[in-house]
């Protein structure tokens, strides 16, 4: 059976990200290797930026529901953990459609696809704040581990682009380990553990994440006056950790 010209027109927007990047996905590229006009791509996508947004997405789908199958799965630090991995693996697998999605400018906004994987992301830390095991916001330990994330995956394309992904070896790891090391709770009995501040910080950040699950008998201005103040709790821990 011959496929119909939708499934055509996005098999080969994608043969040609994958050949040549891109800057080979123009219209006339796109018409002539699927064998339409180009009316056609316009009527199932609307512009290119559609129709990259649909590679994106088909390429995108499996990965993403693997990284949501990790939420509320196990110790919260090993899903954020193993969320790394799936998102550098993801990266070195399909590094055409990952520079779509992270290298690709959009003026208007982010892609959605990457904001999917960004509320995950947040869910995850959240379920960290709520084991009292985060130092930080979780806005900012996501923030942490996301720009990270994004810049090893795209140092490692460099990498295998140029045939010197060997030469990065335990990168990824390494990266990881001290972000998450830079955002969780030290082990108890060292001395910054202990300071006061710090364990301050965290209860506050663990209560403001447990703020969202269903307490009660606090009007909206309550519920905004309690996270502020929880924030600068957690700011000084933060400023504390900073001077020890």
């Amino acid at each position: 059976m011959i496929p119909q010209p939708r499934e055509r027109i996005l098999q080969a927007a994608a043969d040609l990200l994958t050949q040549g990047g891109r800057e080979a996905v123009s219209t006339r590229a796109v018409s002539a290797a699927a064998g339409v006009q180009a009316q056609t791509i316009y009527r199932h996508f609307g512009d290119m930026r559609g129709l990259l947004d649909a590679v994106a997405r088909r390429g995108y789908a499996d990965y993403l529901a693997a990284k949501q199958a990790h939420i509320g799965a196990g110790d919260p630090v090993e899903q954020v953990r193993d969320g790394w991995d799936l998102h550098i693996a993801f990266a070195l697998a399909n590094p055409a459609v990952y520079r779509l999605l992270y290298a690709d400018p959009r003026p208007d906004a982010e892609s959605p696809l990457t904001g999917e994987a960004h509320k995950v992301l947040l869910g995850l830390v959240e379920g960290i704040a709520k084991a009292g095991r985060l130092r930080t916001s979780v806005e900012s330990a996501a923030a942490m581990v996301h720009s990270s994330g994004v810049g090893v995956a795209l140092t490692l394309i460099a990498a295998q682009a140029a045939g010197q992904l060997s030469h990065y070896e335990g990168l990824a790891d390494s990266v990881r380990d001290a972000v998450l090391g830079s955002v969780l709770v030290r082990r108890q009995g060292s001395q910054k553990a202990d300071d006061l501040a710090n364990k301050a910080a965290v209860h506050a950040i663990a209560l403001k994440a447990l703020l969202g699950d269903g307490v009660r008998h606090l009007t909206p201005g309550e519920r905004a006056l309690l996270g502020e103040l929880l924030d600068r709790i957690a700011d000084d821990g933060a400023a504390a950790e900073a001077t020890d």
